[in-house]
């Protein structure tokens, strides 16, 4: 039988006690991608590292029942911060693979505390690199979790996270026994602070539904839909290079009228926030010069030719990849909120649920 991917490894979550955190080490105990040794949660939040140690000790569904017993073995919680050098240093000893996905990353936040966010989404990655480096730890692998608004940058999240990209792309030159790679998506559906939590909790309220601008468009995928592609980069990905999922885009006015149906809720244009674009970009249209095509996904290789090679490539993109381009229709939206189980009847249902 062949060994999976994270077989008998030691696997590091910075931010782990996020949306996207608790995802991907929820994949991971339930041994897809092979059973780790360990798992550890790195982040500075003790009462969500608490409450996620709890949510696993109460787990009681079947489907839950793999999960649970690897965790009684695997699932280890440290408190750290990732702009403390000293405590990322420790953290990294004792790991053979790396998942960054530790982030300022409300853009609003980010405009009015830029350094807050330079110190968690810039320093924070260039500690790790120089822990493995300095160190000189066995790290395999790292993926650094990235986002649409990396990609020409016009708000502070965006503007420190396209630096974070380049951190660890030029990484694999600072230390090349690792393969340092990144991963760039769009708006997730289910996440905090996202529009989908924000339009369902105005509902709940019976509104307003604030909407920016008419325009705004934005990617989107579910917190499943963003695990496979760091799965996939994982498994695929070469060094230096940064994974893209190709996934659909909807009008904001199209969600809200969507999770909105028949009920007599108004919405209101309340204009652009600090920072906030109308449509995100996941691919530029420089980056698309040196973008190839990978099954569900698009891979853009890096900048620097120390890493990029002499070989020609077949370029997947003739010019950038946006939301605004090919925006799904309303019934199209609507089909993805379900299938999501993200409308408003759904979500009210899981919590009757959860009460009982």
């Amino acid at each position: 039988m062949t060994d999976k991917l994270f077989d008998g490894k030691r696997l590091l979550v910075t931010g782990g006690t996020g949306s996207l955190g608790k995802l991907l080490v929820h994949r991971l105990l339930t041994g897809e991608m092979g059973k780790p040794e360990r798992i550890v949660v790195f982040s500075r939040d003790e009462a969500k590292q608490h409450q996620m140690r709890l949510d696993y000790l109460h787990r009681k569904a079947s489907t839950d029942e793999v999960v649970f017993s690897n965790f009684q073995r695997q699932l280890a919680f440290r408190i750290g911060d990732v702009r403390d050098f000293s405590a990322v240093s420790a953290a990294l000893r004792e790991a053979d693979i790396v998942f960054n996905a530790a982030a300022l990353k409300q853009v609003p936040t980010c405009e009015y505390f830029p350094y807050e966010a330079v110190q968690t989404n810039i320093t924070g990655p260039e500690n790790i690199v120089r822990a493995i480096e300095q160190h000189r730890l066995p790290i395999e692998f790292l993926i650094g979790v990235s986002t649409d608004k990396a990609c020409k940058p016009v708000n502070v999240m965006g503007m420190t996270k396209a630096l974070q990209e380049r951190i660890f792309i030029q990484a694999n030159m600072r230390a090349p026994d690792t393969r340092f790679v990144c991963v760039r998506y769009g708006n997730v559906l289910a996440s905090r602070g996202s529009v989908v939590p924000l339009f369902l909790d105005q509902i709940h309220h019976g509104g307003p539904v604030t909407i920016t601008t008419p325009e705004m468009t934005r990617f989107l995928l579910s917190l499943d839909d963003s695990v496979d592609l760091i799965f996939a980069a994982a498994e695929h990905a070469a060094a230096g290079e940064t994974y893209i999922p190709r996934v659909p885009s909807s009008r904001v006015t199209d969600i809200a009228t969507a999770l909105i149906g028949d009920r007599g809720i108004e919405t209101t244009i309340t204009g652009i926030r600090p920072g906030e674009k109308v449509h995100e970009i996941l691919v530029s249209e420089e980056e698309a010069a040196r973008t190839v095509l990978r099954g569900d996904y698009f891979a853009i290789g890096p900048m620097l030719p120390e890493l990029s090679g002499e070989a020609e490539i077949e370029r997947a993109l003739s010019k950038e990849y946006s939301s605004g381009d090919d925006v799904q229709s309303l019934d199209s939206t609507i089909a993805l909120l379900k299938k999501h189980r993200l409308m408003p009847e759904d979500v009210s249902q899981e919590a009757d649920e959860v009460l009982r």
